[in-house]
C-alpha cells in the first residue's frame, strides 16, 4: 500500500473526473431524481482503461455521477486500480452501507476525501432514529482521526431549499453531531454565506441548498452563461459514455465512448470544443445547458 505522500499532487488539466462506477443507489432521495437509463455497473475492464487514460489528466477522481459507490461489489478492486495508478479518490456516499469492511477499505491512503450525505437519511427514513446510521459514520471518522489524520471528511447536510439550516430534521442531525464531537453550532447557519464549518481536525460540516437537475424537457432558462464542465471536470457514465458535466445524468450530451475512442480524442472532438468555446464566450450551445439553473451560481 502506498503512502499519502507518494500520491501525485501536481496540478493537472482537470481537478476532477467523475467516473460513475454504478448508476444504482440503495436509496431514492427527493433531491436526486431517478435515473432513467438502464441500470448498470461499470466493468473492471472499462474502469481500468479509464483510470489509465485519466491518470495524467486529473488531480483526482470521484466514483460516482449518479448512484452510490458502496453499492458496487467490485469497489475494492476499483480502489486497487486507483492505488496502482496513483490517482486519488474523492468519494461521496450516503453512508448507509458502511460496515467494518467498508471502513477498512475507505481508510486506504488513496482516498483524499470522503463525504457522507447525512441529509439522505431523514429524506428516506423520515423520523426513524438515525443513531445506528450515525454511529457507523462516527466510527469511521474516529478511525480516520487516528490512522489517516490527513484525510478530509465532510458531513454534508443539504437544507432542502431552506435559506437557513433550521428545519426540524436538520436540527436533529446537527444536535447529534454536535453532541458526539462536543461542538456547538449556531442556532441558524446561513448557507448563502457560510457553506462549511470545521468540527474537528479535518472533519467539516458542509451545507448547501437544493437545486433542480437540468433536463431537456424543462423550459429554456437562457442561452448565455458559463460552466466548469470540460474545464475543471468531465464525467464518464457506467456504460463508458463521456459527458461534459457532472449534472448530465442521462447522457444527453454524449461526446463519445471510451470503448471506441481514446479519452483525449473525445475531449478534442468538435462537439466538445464547441461547448468549451461557448463557455469561454458566455454562450450555452447545448440544449441541456440552456435548461440548467445550476449555471446561475457561476454568474
Amino acid at each position: 500500500m502506498i503512502s499519502q505522500s507518494e500520491i501525485l499532487k501536481s496540478k493537472k488539466r482537470f481537478n476532477k473526473v467523475n467516473i460513475e462506477i454504478s448508476n444504482i443507489c440503495n436509496l431514492q432521495c427527493s433531491f436526486c431524481p431517478p435515473v432513467e437509463r438502464e441500470k448498470k455497473m461499470m466493468s473492471i475492464e472499462i474502469f481500468k482503461s479509464v483510470i489509465e487514460q485519466v491518470a495524467p489528466l486529473t488531480d483526482q477522481v470521484t466514483l460516482h455521477l449518479m448512484g452510490d459507490p458502496l453499492v458496487h461489489p467490485k469497489l475494492a478492486e476499483f480502489v486497487g486500480i486507483c492505488e496502482e495508478h496513483r490517482v486519488p479518490i474523492f468519494l461521496v456516499t450516503n453512508g448507509v452501507l458502511m460496515s467494518e469492511v467498508k471502513t477498512e477499505l475507505l481508510l486506504n491512503p488513496i482516498f483524499r476525501q470522503v463525504n457522507f450525505s447525512l441529509h439522505s437519511f431523514h429524506d428516506n427514513y423520515g423520523d426513524r432514529d438515525p443513531n445506528q446510521y450515525l454511529n457507523k459514520i462516527f466510527y469511521f471518522t474516529e478511525r480516520a482521526f487516528a490512522e489517516r489524520p490527513e484525510l478530509y471528511i465532510n458531513y454534508r447536510l443539504w437544507n432542502l431549499a431552506e435559506p437557513l439550516g433550521t428545519g426540524k430534521q436538520n436540527r436533529s442531525m446537527l444536535e447529534r453531531v454536535g453532541k458526539y464531537f462536543d461542538f456547538s453550532f449556531d442556532q441558524g447557519i446561513d448557507v448563502r454565506r457560510n457553506k462549511s464549518v470545521r468540527i474537528k481536525n479535518r472533519l467539516h460540516l458542509h451545507f448547501d441548498t437544493e437545486f433542480t437537475w437540468p433536463a431537456v424537457d424543462l423550459p429554456v432558462l437562457g442561452e448565455k452563461g458559463t460552466c466548469y464542465g470540460l474545464t475543471s471536470h468531465f464525467g464518464v457514465l457506467a456504460d463508458g459514455t463521456v459527458v461534459p458535466c457532472c449534472l448530465d445524468k442521462e447522457g444527453k450530451i454524449p461526446l463519445g465512448k471510451v470503448q471506441e475512442s481514446p479519452i483525449t480524442s473525445i475531449l478534442g472532438s468538435d462537439r466538445a470544443l464547441q461547448i468549451l468555446t461557448g463557455f469561454k464566450k458566455n454562450k450555452l450551445v447545448e440544449s441541456l445547458c440552456q435548461r440548467c439553473n445550476y449555471i446561475q451560481r457561476f454568474n
